[in-house]
């Protein structure tokens, strides 16, 4: 590609940054270096590819294949593994590295290997965050054995190992099925399969689901091996409680319409040493909220996200989001946005671009957006959830804050926004700062207040987005980029 006097004046300025290293992270940094630039890429994770297309670590004895990893997706994952391999010397790589506040024209980071922090400045920020699982307690979720979906799925993905040897795997969203495919293959004994949705819903999502054919064939073929296998599918389910005080040692369950709430079935209990649970994914919000963005409320997804247009680009001047941590859309959705966000930063610095591959790259995104709507309808939210959380329920695990305590500073206090309940009760407090017990708290504030979900707001981001070591090393200088 020949230089123009514009690509000449963007690759002046400083490196762009991008965090994260997921599918939008990388096909960003693949942009950007197609256009002349070499951006710099911070990743928490220890080798590129994000949650879903996780990488084990380089080490001896960890024999198990992409095909046993990704299932259908190995393909797709081995050739974003290698394009970004084959990239990789032409930007400026930082594995384990965590972005852990932000502010106009500065990153604050620490390096896990050295537990050294630094400053990075920014002139422009491709936040491609990811996100991982929205978090519904039932009693007994602190309970050792029990693990969000995305843990154990990490667990099979970079550990190579199970999260027990009897699993039960409960919540609702596609995660929910994938994780069950993946350790059935792995050999794992997978007890059940407790969905809190229906075959109703998803038959009702279908008209908005065909327009993704191939992945829909790829949801219908996980239910059809699991059943095949033996793997027992259960709708309409409820957890109840785990049974067990050192160990996880059981599971109860109900089943229970989402029309009918107070209609619970019989207890049933299945034996087990394991639990992963989650209900859909939520956006990793915090970095572009420290950032200065703006937030508006979507209901499809029943959260408060960061604003921004087709391209990527957020509200505030330099900031570009991507992924699902922008809105829970997909790995090939995710691809394409870090791609439309890295050409909308380049044309922002007055470089040309390919016009007919934007339009492409818009149009795709908007098809995608139509089949979600549908994942939506097959897998909806438990609406009732809150009003059947038991008051001596522990919501946020970090500051043991109670579903009663919530009520208590709604009905009594008269908290009817989230950081008011927070200065309250100091729900959000904790270790997490919100990011697992946040919007459980928010529907139950909800619930227990009378008000709409998008008036009760969100937690505002608070530095650090997650923990930090004592003993971390502070850095004297602030790094430029140029």
């Amino acid at each position: 590609m020949s230089t123009s006097k514009s690509q000449r004046e963007a690759t002046s300025l400083p490196a762009p940054v991008i965090v994260g290293a997921g599918p939008a992270g990388i096909r960003a940094a693949q942009t950007l270096v197609a256009y002349g630039l070499r951006p710099v890429v911070l990743d928490e994770a220890p080798r590129a590819g994000g949650q879903i297309y996780r990488q084990p670590p380089p080490m001896p004895g960890f024999r198990r294949s992409k095909r046993a990893l990704y299932g259908f997706e190995a393909s797709r994952a081995d050739a974003l593994h290698k394009s970004f391999e084959a990239f990789e010397e032409y930007f400026d790589y930082r594995p384990q590295t965590l972005v852990w506040n932000a502010q106009p024209g500065l990153l604050d980071t620490l390096c896990y290997d050295t537990r050294r922090g630094g400053s990075l400045a920014w002139h422009d920020i491709i936040v491609a965050t990811g996100a991982t699982d929205r978090v519904l307690p039932f009693p007994g979720w602190t309970t050792p054995g029990v693990y969000t979906l995305g843990g154990a799925q990490v667990a099979l993905k970079f550990q190579g190992c199970a999260i027990g040897k009897r699993v039960v795997l409960a919540g609702t969203g596609p995660l929910l099925y994938l994780v069950a495919y993946q350790y059935a293959k792995a050999g794992v004994d997978v007890a059940a399969v407790l969905d809190s949705s229906s075959l109703a819903d998803q038959i009702a999502a279908l008209p908005a689901m065909i327009r993704q054919p191939a992945m829909l064939a790829r949801g219908l073929y996980y239910l059809g091996w699991l059943r095949l296998h033996g793997v027992r599918l259960h709708s309409h389910a409820r957890l109840l409680r785990v049974e067990g005080k050192q160990q996880l040692q059981a599971v109860v369950w109900c089943r229970q319409r989402q029309d009918q709430p107070a209609a619970a079935g019989t207890e049933q209990c299945i034996d087990c040493d394991a639990l992963g649970f989650g209900y859909t994914l939520r956006s990793e919000t915090q970095l572009a909220d420290l950032l200065g963005c703006e937030f508006s409320f979507q209901a499809l997804q029943r959260a408060h996200l960061p604003t921004r247009d087709s391209a990527g680009r957020s509200s505030v001047k330099g900031v570009y989001l991507a992924g699902d941590g922008a809105g829970i859309m997909g790995a090939d959705a995710a691809e394409l946005a870090g791609e439309r966000a890295a050409l909308a930063l380049l044309a922002d610095r007055g470089v040309t671009i390919d016009e007919a591959r934007v339009t492409l790259l818009e149009q795709q995104l908007q098809h995608i957006s139509k089949f979600r709507l549908g994942l939506e309808r097959a897998f909806p939210f438990p609406q009732h959830w809150a009003a059947l959380a038991a008051d001596d329920l522990v919501v946020c695990r970090c500051e043991q804050i109670t579903a009663g305590q919530l009520r208590q500073a709604a009905c009594e206090l008269g908290a009817c926004e989230m950081n008011r309940l927070k200065a309250l009760t100091r729900v959000g407090m904790g270790r997490c700062q919100g990011r697992m017990c946040g919007m459980a708290a928010a529907e139950i504030l909800s619930q227990a207040s009378g008000a709409p979900l998008e008036q009760i707001g969100r937690l505002r981001g608070q530095a650090p987005i997650k923990p930090l070591p004592i003993d971390m090393q502070l850095a004297e200088d602030t790094e430029v980029d140029a």
